[in-house]
């Protein structure tokens, strides 16, 4: 009996073993697009329509939404389905796909599901596949999820297309606060002040949304619940400026800037407004604070070597160190998610351009060139930059890869857009 447990056990360690090993080679046989590379050209994916649904419309709904959740990230191309009628069946190597996606829609005990499986033109194998399910009601909501588990299977990191941006916008006479899945298809006015409005900022659950505004005639800073569509609540309307937060990890508390002493300084107040700690005194601004993910360090931005720049705080000691500096000013740092970096705007040449650096100041990179660019924040895969881009009079909101490359409008809104916050990925 003892042989026969000792045989058992190490039986099972070779099992474990074994499974272990072929675990490993699995992933590292499974390789990703590295998509931040700079020379990295687009992947060309094909999308038919997909199959089932009613009268064939629901499954070239289907396919339109997914040819936009894919292209939102820059690195795919998609052809047009009038190439080959958007069937199933074409020449994909002559048309020059790379990959097709084979998708369609089912029926469900919970009322119906989008499935979608990867071609790979070049072996002719179905590689990756998904399926969601749900209500008729929930197909946008399902075919955004199978758009980023999609892009996870090309990269290794779920895509964004089930994520939403705050923004201004003037569309209607007055610069509002809006929210606007990232797609742009469903915007929604979130105030009402006819006043101006400006620097939107979500909070870490994404329920609230903080925002400061001149309807009183002072930038006062305030604070409204998305969950609803009748009342907003002032958070500080202290003499001088009430600057636009930036959240504590928790939520509980947020960094903003209050002139009340006669300089912009930065405070820690909570969700009343109250003042829990004055972080700098120093003549000149203090402003633009933003958290790393982990909420150690606070960038933020200060003049008080005489020009604009960026710096960081530790919040445990409360050092401070200056981060950059080329350009004549710098400013509105942002950090990435992956907390690795921070990207920045800088004065160069006359014009404001897109930078990015390491969180240390080092390894400083130009992303744009010609136009202004003003207020970046980052995606929730830390891939793209959504940013406002200024010129010919115009200003809209566009979003930049990472490595620079193909700097594109995001929104086709009646107006001007500015001051862009993207929200994380809901649940």
């Amino acid at each position: 009996m003892k042989r026969q447990n000792r045989l058992a056990v190490i039986l099972a360690l070779v099992v474990s073993v074994l499974f272990v090993t072929l675990a490993r080679e699995s992933a590292a046989e499974r390789a990703y697009f590295d998509i931040t590379a700079a020379n990295v050209r687009k992947i060309m994916v094909a999308v038919p329509t997909f199959t089932g649904g009613a009268a064939g419309q629901q499954g070239q709904a289907v396919a339109q939404l997914l040819t936009k959740g894919l292209e939102l990230h820059g690195f795919i191309a998609v052809i047009d389905p009038a190439r080959f009628g958007g069937s199933r069946e074409a020449d994909w190597q002559s048309l020059g796909a790379d990959y097709v996606v084979m998708g369609q829609i089912v029926g469900d005990p919970a009322g119906m599901a989008i499935e979608g499986q990867i071609l790979d033109v070049a072996s002719n194998q179905l590689l990756a596949g998904r399926r969601f399910k749900g209500t008729s009601s929930q197909w946008e909501d399902m075919t955004l999820r199978l758009c980023d588990g999609l892009i996870e299977d090309f990269t290794g990191e779920a895509g964004v297309s089930r994520t939403s941006m705050a923004l201004i916008s003037d569309g209607t006479g007055r610069k509002e606060v809006f929210v606007t899945d990232i797609l742009g298809r469903h915007p929604r006015q979130i105030t009402r002040h006819n006043a101006l409005c400006v620097s939107p900022r979500f909070s870490p659950d994404g329920n609230f949304l903080a925002y400061s505004t001149y309807h009183r005639g002072n930038q006062d800073l305030y604070i409204t619940d998305l969950r609803q569509n009748k009342t907003t609540s002032a958070i500080s309307r202290r003499k001088g400026l009430n600057l636009a937060p930036a959240f504590s990890n928790d939520g509980r508390t947020m960094v903003v800037t209050l002139s009340k002493g006669g300089t912009p300084d930065l405070y820690t107040i909570d969700r009343q407004g109250n003042i829990i700690e004055q972080l700098t005194s120093h003549a000149g601004i203090n402003v633009s604070p933003s958290f790393s993910p982990d909420g150690q360090s606070m960038a933020f931005v200060s003049d008080r070597s005489g020009k604009p720049n960026v710096y960081v705080m530790n919040m445990a000691s409360r050092q401070v160190q200056r981060l950059t500096f080329k350009n004549s000013e710098n400013s509105e740092p942002a950090w990435s998610p992956k907390g690795d970096e921070i990207a920045f705007t800088g004065l160069q040449g006359g014009t404001y351009q897109l930078f990015i650096m390491d969180r240390n100041g080092g390894n400083v990179r130009q992303l744009t060139s010609g136009g202004n660019y003003e207020s970046p924040t980052w995606a929730p895969d830390g891939r793209l930059i959504a940013v406002t881009k200024k010129g010919g009079g115009s200003s809209k909101v566009c979003v930049v890869s990472k490595n620079g490359k193909d700097v594109r409008t995001l929104f086709n809104f009646k107006g001007n857009q500015s001051y862009p916050q993207w929200s994380k990925r809901l649940p």
